[in-house]
């Protein structure tokens, strides 16, 4: 194994790096998020569940700020909240999707160089066997497959924080549908809890 790894490419080495640094990024990424949201997700499930019961909702929520059921609230207003929040909920799933649409062809890059490199050392002699062949590509193909490992937890991560920004918009916009009922209904009364 040392022997395969010490006869690899400087290109192929950096494109290992590359990966590397992907990798690491996409794990952190997910996890930052994964977390963030989660607690995202529950508070707005509590707000929810406090607007729907005629209280006001927990201060940490997005639309506690413009709950003063006494000035006039309008959906644009919420609305503008509600995409802050997305905008905030959504943040770092762009590079997962850089991640995960480039880790690939990075790999293929340095697969192909890597092969390009070979031939080109093998070309002169006129005696190539697959007894030499089979090694150089074989260790060429570790790019690919490294690029290939990168980019399928990436999307994956991608599509599971997606879905969880998804839900936070609905509960948003369930909230905003509450409070809109509740300001224009005149006998509604709303306690602080």
């Amino acid at each position: 194994m040392i022997d395969f790894f010490s006869n690899m490419g400087a290109i192929t080495w950096f494109v290992l790096a590359w990966l590397s640094v992907y990798f690491i990024a996409n794990v952190w990424i997910f996890l930052w998020r994964f977390f963030n949201l989660s607690n995202i997700l529950s508070l707005e499930r509590n707000t929810l569940e406090l607007l729907s019961n005629n209280h006001l909702p927990l201060k940490k929520s997005t639309f506690y700020p413009i709950c003063d059921y006494k000035n006039n609230i309008n959906h644009q207003m919420l609305n503008a909240y509600k995409l802050s929040t997305i905008k905030k909920a959504t943040a770092g799933l762009s590079m997962l999707s850089v991640i995960s649409s480039t880790a690939p062809f990075i790999g293929l890059f340095g697969t192909v160089v890597e092969i390009l490199d070979a031939f080109y050392h093998l070309g002169g002699d006129g005696k190539i066997s697959f007894d030499i062949i089979a090694p150089i590509i074989s260790k060429a193909l570790i790019a690919t497959a490294f690029g290939i490992l990168t980019a399928i937890p990436a999307y994956s991560f991608y599509i599971i924080l997606k879905r969880k920004a998804y839900e936070v918009s609905v509960y948003l916009d369930m909230q905003i549908n509450v409070i809109l009922g509740s300001a224009n209904n005149l006998d509604s009364k709303i306690t602080l809890k």
